[in-house]
């Protein structure tokens, strides 16, 4: 049976990632992630998750550059399970995600589909990191197909 490992997380870096080097020279950048849940716990208040995410490449230059502490970010990766042993021979855990995809934050989504306030510069803003913004203009390159008789659906 084939398996699926796939886990999507919408949140705001707890820290400034800090950039590393493997042995051989590859990026490697471990952050954690903040994520709100749906519901709150007991009328607590809001609950947050502390998700620990690995960058490895491009992806970890990435971070590393466009984000900081209460960054929003957007995060496509794998969960892993890594397992060890300690120095006093017990067996250790860590959970973490592998990063595939990661993205700047639109405003529209910050506040779970509300428009973001002005929090100081942490909205999605594409000029400022050199990105092209999304152009809404019409293309005037397509060509009009009349009618729709000969489509085969």
């Amino acid at each position: 049976m084939a398996g699926f490992n796939k886990v999507i997380l919408l949140g705001r870096m707890t820290a400034d990632p800090e950039l590393k080097q493997t042995t051989t020279g590859t990026s490697i950048a471990n952050f954690s992630i903040a994520v709100d849940r749906r519901y709150a716990k007991n009328e607590q208040g809001q609950t947050v998750d502390f998700i620990n995410i690995v960058a490895w490449r491009e992806r970890a230059d990435f971070v590393c550059r466009y984000f900081k502490k209460g960054s929003p970010i957007l995060i496509c990766g794998q969960l892993q399970v890594r397992t060890w042993n300690d120095q006093q021979g017990q067996k250790r855990y860590a959970t973490e995600v592998v990063a595939d995809e990661v993205s700047f934050v639109p405003s529209s989504l910050q506040n779970g589909g509300a428009p973001a306030a002005e929090d100081g510069g942490n909205h999605y803003a594409p000029e400022a990191y050199g990105v092209p913004a999304f152009n809404n203009a019409p293309n005037t390159a397509f060509e009009e197909i009349p009618g729709d008789e000969g489509l085969p659906f």
